[in-house]
C-alpha cells in the first residue's frame, strides 16, 4: 500500500503506561507516524478500555481503535518485579507516557528522578486531571469533569435545559493530542541541543482541564475584558449568524454556515431574501447576530421547502458553505473519505462465528495525499509481552518462563 514507508518516527521507541482515552491517544498519534509504542497493561484485565462499549467478542472495537499500531505486554507494576521490568525497558525507550494520578508513579518508586536515573534522555510525557502541580493536583478527574471545569460544558445545549456533553470525549482525544505534541517538541528540541536537556524540560505535564481551556477561544479574555459570560446558544455560535443547523422536507436537517460577510449576500439570494442581501443593518456579524432569530426564521422556511439533496446542491453552487448531518453510515459511504483512505478495513474478531470486516478511521494528518495504512488495531491483551522482552531485553525463553508460567502470548509478573 503506498505511504507504508512514510514514518517520520520510526526511530522512536515509546513506553506507555496509560489507560482509558488520554494517554492512549498521545501514544496512538506517535505509533500512526512510526514510533514503536510498547503499551503496559495490568494482568487479567489489562486497559478497562477493553470493555467500553463491548458488544460482542472480548475486546471493543473503542480499544481497538486507540490502541491501533502498538505493541501489548502484561506487566503487573504493582509488584517489584514488574516496576523492575518497567525500568529496564525504560532504559531503551525514548518516551515514557503515563496517565495516573499524579504521585503514583513516585508510590512505586518510577517518579522522573528514578526514571532519570536510568535513562538521563528520557521524555515523560505526563497527563493528569488538574496537573502534577497545583492545590488540585492530587484530586482524580475524567474527561467529563474536566470538560465542565474548562468551560466547554457551561455553551454546550440549548439555554432553557440543563447542559450536555458531547457524544465522545473529547477532552481526552484534546489533551492526548497536546500530549503528543509536547512529546514530538521535547523530542525535537533534545534532537537539536548539544548538550543535556534539564529533567524539568523533559516533563511534559498535560492537564484535562487546561487542554479544554485552551481550545475555549476567547472566553476568558471576553469576559475580563468586557464582563461578558457566554451561554449555550443551542446550534448556533455566539456572535456568528447566520449559522445553524436547519430542516428539510424529507426529514434530514442540513447545517449553513452563511456567516461571512461577502457569503452572507449570496446566501440571501439563494433563498430568495434579496431584501435582506440589501439591508444596510445585515452588513455585519454583530448586526446579523443581533437579528439571528429573523433570519433562522427566513433560512428555515427555504430549507422546509427542499430535499437535502436539492437544498446542498443550491448552496454548493451558490458557494456557500454547507452540508449534511453524517451517521456513521454516511461516513463509511462518503466518496471524500474513500478517495484520502480515511476508512480502513480490518478483519476482526467481534464474537461472531466468523471474523467480520471492520471499518476504523484512518490516520490524520495526511502525507503524501492520502492517511498513511493503519499497520495493526489494537492488540489482544498481552499479545507482545514475550516478542518485546526478547527483542528489547534480549531475554531468552527460558528467563521469560522464569518471570512466570504462562501462554506464549502473556507474561504476568
Amino acid at each position: 500500500m503506498r505511504n507504508q514507508a512514510i514514518r517520520p518516527l520510526a526511530d522512536i521507541r515509546v513506553l506507555e503506561l496509560g489507560n482509558y482515552i488520554a494517554a492512549p491517544t498521545a501514544g496512538r498519534m506517535l505509533a500512526d507516524f512510526g514510533a514503536e509504542v510498547i503499551k503496559v497493561e495490568r494482568p487479567v484485565t489489562g486497559d478497562e478500555l477493553r470493555r467500553w462499549r463491548l458488544y460482542g467478542g472480548d475486546t471493543s472495537m473503542l480499544y481497538r481503535t486507540i490502541n491501533r499500531n502498538k505493541k501489548s505486554i502484561v506487566l503487573d507494576l504493582k509488584t517489584e518485579a514488574g516496576r523492575a521490568l518497567v525500568l529496564d525497558l525504560v532504559r531503551e525507550c525514548d518516551v515514557l507516557l503515563e496517565n495516573f494520578r499524579p504521585g503514583t508513579l513516585e508510590k512505586w518508586g518510577l517518579g522522573p528522578e528514578e526514571l532519570q536515573q536510568v535513562n538521563p534522555d528520557l521524555v515523560i510525557t505526563r497527563i493528569s486531571a488538574y496537573g502534577q502541580t497545583g492545590p488540585q493536583s492530587a484530586r482524580p478527574g475524567f474527561a467529563a469533569v474536566a470538560e465542565a471545569v474548562g468551560g466547554l460544558r457551561e455553551l454546550v445545549g440549548d439555554p432553557d435545559r440543563a447542559p450536555v456533553r458531547t457524544g465522545v470525549s473529547i477532552g481526552d482525544s484534546i489533551a492526548g493530542i497536546y500530549a503528543a505534541f509536547g512529546t514530538v517538541m521535547a523530542l525535537f528540541q533534545r534532537a537539536r541541543s548539544t548538550s543535556a536537556i534539564p529533567l524539568e524540560q523533559r516533563i511534559i505535564d498535560v492537564a484535562l482541564n487546561e487542554s479544554i481551556l485552551s481550545v475555549m477561544e476567547s472566553l476568558v479574555p471576553d469576559y475580563t475584558a468586557y464582563g461578558v459570560e457566554r451561554r449555550r446558544v443551542g446550534g448556533r455560535m455566539e456572535g456568528i449568524a447566520p449559522s445553524n443547523a436547519y430542516p428539510c422536507n424529507d426529514g434530514f436537517s442540513i447545517i449553513i454556515a452563511g456567516n461571512g460577510d461577502g457569503i452572507f449576500q449570496r446566501y440571501m439570494e439563494i433563498i430568495g431574501r434579496p431584501d435582506l442581501a440589501a439591508d444596510p443593518d445585515l452588513r455585519d456579524n454583530a448586526a446579523r447576530w443581533r437579528r439571528r432569530e429573523e433570519l433562522d426564521a427566513a433560512i428555515s422556511d427555504w430549507t422546509s421547502r427542499h430535499t437535502r439533496e436539492e437544498a446542498l446542491k443550491l448552496l454548493d453552487e451558490a458557494g456557500v458553505p454547507s452540508g449534511p448531518i453524517y451517521t456513521a453510515a454516511d461516513i463509511c459511504d462518503d466518496e471524500q473519505y474513500a478517495a484520502r483512505n480515511m476508512i480502513q478495513q480490518f478483519t476482526v474478531d467481534t464474537g461472531a462465528a466468523e471474523p467480520s470486516t471492520v471499518g476504523f478511521p484512518g490516520i490524520v494528518p495526511v502525507i503524501g495525499g492520502a492517511s498513511l495504512p493503519i499497520r495493526t488495531i489494537g492488540p489482544d491483551l498481552g499479545e507482545h509481552t514475550r516478542e518485546v522482552l526478547a527483542s528489547v531485553l534480549h531475554l531468552t525463553d527460558d528467563e521469560i518462563d522464569s518471570i512466570a508460567g504462562t501462554s506464549e502470548t502473556e507474561v504476568t509478573v
